[in-house]
């Protein structure tokens, strides 16, 4: 199983990394043995990888990664970079190989404190590996100070450092940093794919692997969770039936709380998993006993650490409701479907009775309306409105089309 196999969809986008990989193995294995440069090369010093929610940018990112660090012993015999066994790829593709960083927002933004031990790491030769690989998860996140960071790590990198970002779309980067990157463009999987995928590799029953597939319209991550995670079903189910408990003002307040206080509860659940981890591993590491105080002077650290976290809880919260928002929009847009008399594939087949029911009792015009007001909610919460008024906000203009 090679390093490209999970990329759902993207056969092409793999065959120019394959061949970047390829190029970049014989530039490092050339260097090496002190012979001439190839006079041509697929390999560049910055990617920047786009694409739709779901299309597994990320997910691309660190394949290629993995290929670029590949120590297979089969490429000496012509083999191509990116096994998908060796010890390279294998600790790339987990998140623990020393010369691959991965940076992600912890917040909505990434802050310039968050990039600084990261760019000055950039400038550095690899540790053990074949190149010093920068991976930014949300490229878009970036703000003023750590994109005119990044910005000058990839306009003068070190021989060695690849930088690999990840956004939704061009426009999210700074055109400074897009102008000095090669552009990958990734696009959403055929449900069929993505389907046929959790068969082979999580070994989902055909009938659950082709729902999900077809409920998250092509979403990898989110048809993987789908598929096996009941909790996640249940979470859908809940929000797939708000659309018939807001006939009263009433009704809407209450169906806002509710879904406020579900994204709250996901999130505390992930937080306590991960904070509990690290703040004891970072105890640990400032040298504090077991159940034992803290060496003077390090307070400052774990109160960053803190920070950190909440700002990570905040994320979460936002994510989790931005993805019952999405599941709410394929919703009405499916009832828009019935309306129209749309022949494509409904996503929610599993609420069937309930889309016919609002497609015979409104108008196409009032569906187009309450899917604006999820969209304005969205906006709302990216702009750092407090949840609770921006949902309430939602339901009351679905509740009067």
């Amino acid at each position: 199983m090679t390093v490209w196999d999970d990329l759902v969809g993207q056969e092409k986008v793999s065959e120019q990394l394959a061949a970047a990989a390829r190029d970049a193995d014989a530039l490092v294995t050339a260097v090496a043995a002190d012979e001439p440069l190839p006079e041509t090369s697929k390999m560049t010093h910055a990617w920047l990888f786009t694409g739709p929610p779901g299309a597994g940018r990320a997910q691309t990112a660190r394949a290629f990664a993995a290929a670029l660090q590949c120590v297979s012993p089969d490429r000496a015999l012509g083999g191509a970079p990116g096994c998908g066994f060796c010890d390279g790829c294998h600790t790339a593709l987990v998140g623990t190989h020393a010369d691959v960083t991965t940076v992600a927002a912890v917040g909505t933004q990434i802050l310039a404190d968050d990039m600084r031990d990261t760019v000055r790491k950039s400038f550095t030769s690899p540790a053990n590996g074949r190149w010093q690989v920068i991976l930014v998860e949300d490229a878009e996140r970036l703000n003023e100070k750590s994109a005119n960071a990044v910005l000058k790590a990839v306009e003068e990198p070190a021989p060695r450092t690849v930088w690999l970002l990840c956004a939704p779309s061009l426009e999210d980067v700074l055109p400074t940093i897009r102008s000095r990157c090669r552009h990958l463009n990734l696009r959403t999987p055929a449900v069929d794919a993505v389907a046929d995928m959790l068969v082979r590799r999580e070994g989902i029953e055909p009938e659950v692997a082709a729902a999900a597939a077809r409920a998250t319209q092509g979403h990898v991550d989110r048809a993987r969770r789908l598929a096996t995670d009941p909790a996640a079903r249940e979470r859908r189910a809940a929000v797939l039936k708000l659309p018939l408990r807001i006939d009263d003002i009433g009704g809407c307040l209450k169906a806002a709380q509710e879904l406020v206080d579900a994204a709250a509860e996901d999130a505390k659940q992930l937080a306590e998993e991960m904070d509990s981890k690290e703040t004891e591993e970072l105890k640990a590491a400032l040298g504090a006993a077991q159940g034992g105080r803290l060496p003077r002077g390090t307070a400052g650290v774990v109160k960053e650490l803190e920070d950190k976290q909440k700002r990570r809880r905040t994320r979460t919260q936002r994510d989790s409701l931005d993805l019952a928002l999405t599941d709410l929009t394929a919703f009405y847009r499916d009832v828009l479907a019935l309306q129209l008399g749309s022949r494509i594939a409904l996503a929610n087949t599993d609420a069937e009775d309930a889309l016919e029911r609002l497609a015979r009792g409104s108008s196409p015009e009032s569906t187009l309306r309450r899917i604006e007001a999820i969209a304005a909610c969205r906006d709302a919460l990216d702009r750092n409105v407090a949840p609770l008024l921006a949902v309430e906000a939602m339901t009351m203009a679905l509740r009067a089309g």
